[in-house]
């Protein structure tokens, strides 16, 4: 049996169930991820399959890029979706995830990789920087919806601006963590000015400016045919891949740099009917690629040895990550902002795990050599998996009843506001 023929096939299926398996599930308490994780799981046991799904640490440049490139159309994605500006007011609750939450989450699951797990210091830092983010890929479910669609309340917008800038502002402490493994003379001087000051800025310059010049081209040149006017969702693809390439080839962090051009080229025009073309484009391409490393990784963990380093310790560790750290920290780092307690909880309860994390992982490890790598991949890929379970059979029901109370309670304010008019 030729193997090409055998993937070309899978692929084909895979593309298919990319178009259908969200209108199937649109109903259930199930997620697309939930589906691909044990798609890969299934199909990697098959006895005699040509190919296999390796270990990740077999070749952690390939993971490092495959996921890198899912990441970035993601976060181009969350960013082309918001229709709100993202500022200092309307992204209050954004900013405190960020500023205090994040922080914090790296601080407790750093000390409990710590004491649980038995890791050193830069073993313990790379896995909880790479824990700490929402994934921009496996948290649509909660986000807003497509532009202009009008579902963009506080929760849904929180978590998708939330989701699109912490994947950027974890890589300091990624390379902090690399700068750990070998220490040399003013290696703390030479991480807080480049790694986290440049990088950060220029990060968020070029975006800005990658997304100001190519909104420009698209909906202000002054010509007879409007750029806008191709209809061509292919665009979306191309700011994705200038802004991170620029970005990256000035040494900036090209995760922020994106996700700032998206919402920098949404903003120049922001109720141009373009921008819902090029997000159906790029969420397309977004659900293609998500499913296919979702079903590489449910065959790593099913076949390649990922969990193979799983006891008692991963699953401690698992579960105060899942249930206490992120709930615990994100109820507070929202505190003082009058938020009713559903919607508070809700934002802090959906921290999702996913392919980020995968990608940190590896940037790491393909930069220095950490002890532990064995047990740090398998503990994070139980926390994806049960990340993934637990979010997909929840995130229905939850954002279905959190919408009925939002309503009842505009509802309340609405007749209380006719009565008081009345008096």
């Amino acid at each position: 049996m030729d193997p090409f023929i055998v993937v070309l096939t899978g692929f084909g299926v895979v593309v298919l169930l990319t178009a259908w398996l969200p209108m199937v599930l649109k109903e259930l308490p199930l997620s697309l991820p939930m589906v691909c994780v044990a798609l890969g799981a299934l199909i990697f046991l098959i006895p005699g399959l040509p190919g296999l799904a390796p270990h990740p640490m077999d070749n952690l440049p390939l993971v490092e890029r495959l996921t890198e490139i899912v990441v970035i159309v993601a976060l181009m994605g969350a960013g082309l979706k918001l229709d709100r500006p993202l500022d200092w007011v309307s992204g209050v609750l954004t900013w405190r995830l960020l500023a205090i939450a994040m922080p914090l989450t790296i601080l407790a699951i750093g000390i409990a990789g710590f004491t649980i797990l038995g890791l050193g210091v830069a073993s313990t830092l790379l896995l909880a920087a790479s824990l700490a983010p929402t994934d921009p890929v496996l948290a649509s479910d909660v986000q807003v919806g497509a532009p202009g669609a009008g579902r963009e309340d506080d929760v849904r917008y929180t978590l998708t601006s939330e989701a699109g800038l912490n994947d950027g502002l974890a890589f300091p402490f990624v390379n902090l963590a690399v700068a750990l493994v070998a220490v040399k003379e003013g290696w703390l001087v030479e991480w807080l000015a480049y790694d986290v000051v440049w990088k950060l800025a220029v990060g968020v310059a070029v975006g800005w400016v990658v997304g100001r010049a190519l909104g420009w081209l698209t909906f202000r040149l002054p010509n007879r045919s409007k750029l806008s006017r191709t209809g061509d969702g292919l665009v979306a693809l191309g700011i994705t891949a200038v802004a991170y390439g620029v970005t990256e080839i000035v040494h900036g962090y090209g995760f922020l740099a994106v996700f700032v051009a998206a919402v920098t080229f949404r903003s120049v025009e922001r109720d141009h009917a373009y921008h819902d073309l090029l997000h159906a484009f790029i969420e397309q391409l977004e659900r293609l690629l998500m499913m296919v490393l979702l079903v590489l990784l449910g065959g790593a963990m099913s076949d390649g040895g990922l969990l193979d380093a799983v006891d008692w310790r991963v699953l401690l560790f698992a579960a105060l990550v899942l249930f206490v750290v992120r709930p615990a920290v994100g109820w507070f780092s929202l505190a003082g902002r009058g938020l009713p307690t559903d919607e508070r909880a809700v934002i802090s309860f959906f921290g999702i795990r996913g392919l980020g994390t995968a990608y940190y992982l590896a940037y790491g490890m393909v930069e220095a050599k950490f002890e532990g790598a064995e047990l740090i991949w398998s503990t994070a890929a139980v926390i994806v998996l049960v990340s993934v379970v637990m979010h997909g059979v929840t995130v229905t029901p939850v954002m279905r009843a959190l919408d009925r109370r939002s309503r009842k309670r505009g509802a309340a304010a609405g007749t209380g506001s006719s009565v008081a008019a009345m008096r």
